[in-house]
C-alpha cells in the first residue's frame, strides 16, 4: 500500500467533496502532521456536525506528532525555503518518513 502525508488543504478538498482529490488518496495509508490536525479543528464557527465529520476522517489517517529530526529538518526547511513554520513542520515530517507530501499550495516546489 502506497503510503503519503497529507496538508492540510488536501482534507479540506477531500471534506468538500473533491473527486479528484478522492480518487488521489484512494487505496492509500494517509498520513499527517499534527499541525493538520490542529489546524482542521480550530476552524472559526465550526459547528458539531463539521467537527464530528472532521474528526471521522482524522481517525482514518495516521496523525505524526513532531520529534527531534523532525525538528531538525523544520529548522533546515524554514531556513532555505523560508516557508510558514507550520508549512515547514509539515514537509519536514513528509522528509523524515520519506514519503511524498500531497498539497494544493501554490508556493512552488516541496522539498520534501
Amino acid at each position: 500500500m502506497e503510503l503519503v502525508l497529507a496538508d492540510t488543504n488536501i482534507l479540506l478538498y477531500l471534506l468538500d467533496g473533491d473527486e479528484t482529490v478522492r480518487n488521489l488518496l484512494n487505496q492509500k495509508k494517509v498520513f499527517i502532521s499534527f499541525i493538520t490536525e490542529i489546524e482542521l479543528l480550530t476552524f472559526k464557527k465550526l459547528i458539531p456536525a463539521e467537527r464530528k465529520l472532521i474528526e471521522d476522517l482524522l481517525s482514518d489517517c495516521t496523525i505524526l506528532n513532531v520529534n527531534e529530526e523532525i525538528k531538525k529538518k523544520t529548522i533546515e526547511i524554514r531556513t532555505n525555503y523560508k516557508l510558514k513554520i507550520p508549512n515547514a513542520i509539515i514537509a519536514a515530517t513528509a522528509k523524515d518518513l520519506k514519503i511524498p507530501l500531497l498539497s494544493a499550495d501554490k508556493a512552488g516546489s516541496s522539498p520534501a
